[in-house]
């Protein structure tokens, strides 16, 4: 009977998500690119802003340097969303109960679980990605001149060997279990609490639609971008490295060097990146869901 009754929640395909992160990082890979350069600095160089480090690329590279790595975020996101997507739509059907979305702190667990999956699966990508996108900030002789992501995770292998593979993991997968439950877990909470209260003062009611969704994955990518901020510069100077410095080392020396500020270094492109990314994600996850649906009845 439980299970009759746990299968009236819809039921996607487990690589939808990844397909939808896909589309969305297609859009926002520059603004990515622009904020693990702007990680990936040291506390002497001036930190440049966004727009400085896009025109700088375009003007000395062309429009085709700022899109440096996308083969690399495309593996990510089949990997690292695909799992932590579609791991958590699962995780979300499991415990739902006669049909309904579970408690908001079930759905928090679930998504965290879901984001560290999801961290381990894409860790290999990400550190192509780090390494590409940061390649032409480095001196030409630390440069590893990746072609594709597919040739860069055969170099990554023959050099580093399986711990290459592993690089950062600790700390991606934290960093990972945050993303999940700030971006994706808060994104149904904040889809829906605004389904269910009006919106104070102009007495505002949501539905389920295309404005609801950008709403929501706004908030979402909001509260993702400040609650990953720490983790994510630590990842970016742990995968870009060539050393073996620890997360705790790459932490005490950051805040010796630069003060606590360095753990929000880049928090605009970041979240110039992951409040669209978010949003695109999620309206073209919802879209997909819906012709999916369409397509295939439950």
């Amino acid at each position: 009977m439980y299970l009759k009754e746990r299968n009236k929640m819809p039921n996607y395909p487990f690589w939808l998500g990844g397909v939808a992160a896909s589309m969305a990082a297609c859009f926002t890979h520059p603004l990515d690119l622009a904020k693990v350069r702007m990680q990936s600095l040291g506390p002497t160089v001036p930190s440049p802003s966004m727009l400085k480090i896009l025109r700088h690329s375009i003007s000395n590279y062309g429009l085709r340097s700022v899109y440096t790595g996308l083969s690399a975020s495309l593996m990510r996101q089949m990997t690292y969303s695909l799992v932590r997507l579609g791991s958590y739509e699962e995780m979300k059907r499991i415990i739902s109960e006669n049909g309904h979305p579970p408690s908001t702190g079930k759905l928090l667990l679930a998504a965290g679980v879901a984001g560290g999956l999801g961290g381990i699966a894409g860790n290999p990508a990400d550190v192509l990605l780090v390494r590409m996108t940061s390649d032409s900030i480095r001196p030409p002789e630390k440069r590893y001149n990746y072609r594709n992501a597919i040739t860069g995770l055969i170099s990554l292998v023959k050099e580093d060997g399986q711990k290459g593979l592993a690089r950062g993991l600790g700390t991606n997968t934290t960093r990972a279990v945050l993303m999940n439950t700030s971006q994706v877990g808060s994104y149904d909470f904040f889809k829906t609490t605004l389904l269910q209260y009006p919106i104070p003062l102009v007495n505002y009611q949501f539905h389920d639609g295309f404005f609801l969704h950008v709403v929501a994955s706004l908030a979402a990518g909001t509260c993702g971008t400040t609650v990953c901020s720490p983790a994510d510069v630590i990842r970016t100077r742990i995968m870009g490295s060539s050393g073996n410095a620890s997360p705790i080392e790459v932490l005490v020396r950051s805040l010796r060097e630069e003060g606590p500020a360095f753990m929000f270094k880049g928090w605009t492109p970041a979240w110039m990146r992951l409040g669209p990314n978010t949003v695109l994600m999620f309206v073209f996850f919802e879209q997909l869901k819906r012709g999916w649906s369409s397509l295939v009845p439950s």
